[in-house]
């Protein structure tokens, strides 16, 4: 498996999972409504077997460059959209995770990075892989938390209850935010290995930090404040702001051009 066969496999990718959010809008009993579960297993499948086969075709680990770690961005929020969709029932937020996960994917096909077998010796160490997963799977909760968020100030400026969007919005973050702090412990531990130190505050690690402060002000305001809910939906989805600055915005940022995190640009 190579970038030469990505259109094909994004392809089938977005045209399953198109169909299955046109079959959302079908009668719930009709037979087209109950076919979307095969499109979008379907859809999930097709972006899997591209991933495995290229992870195959590296000899190493799909995570050092910017296109790779959006290819998993893919892969982790539609996952996460669709079970949280047979969780919930939520067929809006299914259809987030969904069309997310294809502008991710289009967003490789339209800029490419070079796909290649090398992996520097920084990047060889077994704190690498854990790092970089579980920082994937924590964006794509708290992504899909700060949607919920946007969501949730829709309905409270239309003058309706909120609660239950909290109530959702609260468990993503709990899981997400786990996720997070793994990632900047696997980070510290990685860093240790491979630069001797745990803690520089280099840009990407500043903004990381920046990043799990940001969730955490949540927790802690939805613990002291449950009575603000304006304030806590303007807080999770102001968070995830501050979470793209880290993923993105640091690349354009002169500090990070000295940055030990140039390895994926």
């Amino acid at each position: 498996m190579t970038w030469l066969e990505f259109p094909t496999y994004i392809l089938l990718t977005s045209v399953f999972w198109l169909l299955a959010l046109v079959l959302l809008l079908t009668p719930k009993r009709s037979v087209f409504h109950s076919l979307k579960g095969v499109f979008l297993f379907l859809g999930w499948a097709s972006i899997i077997v591209f991933t495995i086969g290229l992870w195959i075709s590296l000899e190493r680990p799909p995570f050092r460059t910017l296109a790779e770690t959006r290819l998993w961005y893919a892969v982790f929020i539609s996952t996460i959209g669709i079970v949280l969709y047979y969780r919930w029932r939520l067929p809006l937020m299914l259809a987030y995770t969904l069309l997310m996960a294809i502008l991710f994917l289009f967003l490789n096909y339209l800029n490419p990075d070079t796909f290649d077998k090398t992996l520097m010796p920084a990047l060889q160490s077994p704190w690498f892989i854990p790092h970089v997963i579980v920082y994937i799977i924590g964006y794509a909760f708290l992504g899909f938390s700060s949607l919920i968020g946007v969501y949730g100030l829709y309905l409270y400026y239309k003058g309706k209850e909120v609660d239950r969007t909290l109530l959702m919005a609260d468990n993503i973050v709990y899981i997400g935010f786990a996720f997070l702090t793994f990632g900047l412990l696997f980070g510290a531990l990685w860093a240790k290995e491979a630069w001797g130190h745990y803690w520089t505050w280099d840009p990407k690690e500043t903004w990381a930090f920046l990043t799990w402060l940001s969730y955490l002000l949540y927790i802690h305001f939805r613990i002291r404040k449950k009575q603000s809910p304006k304030t806590a939906l303007w807080i999770i989805a102001l968070a995830f702001v501050v979470l793209l600055i880290c993923w993105f915005g640091i690349n354009y940022l002169p500090s990070a051009q000295s940055s030990v995190h140039v390895y994926s640009s």
